[in-house]
């Protein structure tokens, strides 16, 4: 319990440009997760995954499913990270919500949302894309 306490308080700690890759991502994952909290939404799931793939967080918000894609980027440049939500990407995630949703629910409304999450100057920035596609 304590140490991994003790590995997200050093992770937190560590300076963005030593980070890797995936703890960019992990800390993007726990922004979105915290903005969407903020916002209203109840998160279900989160990493969700299936032979087709893995969906980033899954929730509720009013009366419909919210599938949210996170990109995550140490800094915002010319190409901002929502840019890497390409259509064989949103195919997969079609696939997917149709998977999650018919083998636990049924037919109901849903949508997609893409946030992305950048930092500057060690402060965390969110761009949420409601209905993105």
């Amino acid at each position: 319990m304590f140490a991994s306490f003790f590995k997200k308080i050093w992770r937190r700690n560590k300076p963005l440009a030593s980070r890797t890759t995936a703890q960019i991502g992990r800390d993007g994952e726990d922004a979105a997760v915290k903005h969407l909290s903020r916002l209203g939404f109840q998160v279900v799931e989160r990493n969700w995954s299936c032979k087709a793939g893995e969906m980033d967080i899954i929730c509720r918000h009013q009366n419909a499913w919210v599938f949210v894609e996170v990109k995550a980027s140490r800094r915002l440049t010319e190409f901002p990270p929502e840019t890497r939500v390409n259509q064989d990407k949103r195919r997969r995630l079609h696939t997917l919500a149709r998977f999650y949703l018919g083998h636990k629910y049924g037919v109901v409304p849903y949508r997609f949302d893409v946030i992305s999450v950048w930092w500057e100057h060690d402060d965390v920035k969110i761009r949420h894309i409601e209905n993105a596609f």
